[in-house]
């Protein structure tokens, strides 16, 4: 009986006691376990990943409305923007207009001023030159006379 019968037999032993206590049985169990979570995470994980598809398909379709509606905000707002360039430009022109109307009416009142001073001048002229020709020429008895027609005159237009 040499070593190598007892490492025979010990061998032997070894296995018959790893076949007792079922080793590769737990060893067959602990891979099965093992190859089924490794299973139930890909089935995870491609859930996950076709839920992450989902999400991210909606939130492309979210964006692509928001930059709809974006880009219709826009529209509305240089639409707007557009009218009330118009109506500016509206009120400036009748603004304009109205100001130029007023201007020719100053300056047609002035002008109708100017003429009547001078027709008022020219009035003060003709009776100083009047007084001064009547002062001349008439004596006291027809300045009497002309004093009196005038205020017989006068006396006629009253009534």
């Amino acid at each position: 009986m040499d070593a190598s019968f007892w490492a025979l037999i010990s061998l032997i032993l070894f296995l018959a006691l790893i076949a007792y206590l079922k080793v590769p049985g737990m060893l067959a169990k602990s891979l099965d376990d093992r190859a089924d979570k490794i299973r139930n995470e890909l089935d995870e994980a491609r859930r996950l990943r076709e839920e992450a598809q989902q999400l991210l398909a909606e939130y492309q379709r979210k964006r692509k409305d928001a930059e709809k509606e974006a880009s219709e905000v826009i529209a509305a707002a240089e639409h707007e923007a557009a009218g009330l360039v118009a109506e500016a430009r509206t009120k400036t022109e009748d603004f304009v207009a109205r100001r130029t109307a007023m201007a020719e009416q100053k300056i047609a009142l002035a002008e109708a001023e100017a003429v009547n001073e001078v027709r008022q001048s020219a009035v003060d002229i003709a009776v100083a030159a009047a007084q001064t020709l009547i002062a001349e020429r008439a004596d006291e008895k027809k300045t009497a006379e002309l004093f009196k027609a005038s205020v017989e005159e006068l006396k006629e237009r009253l009534n």
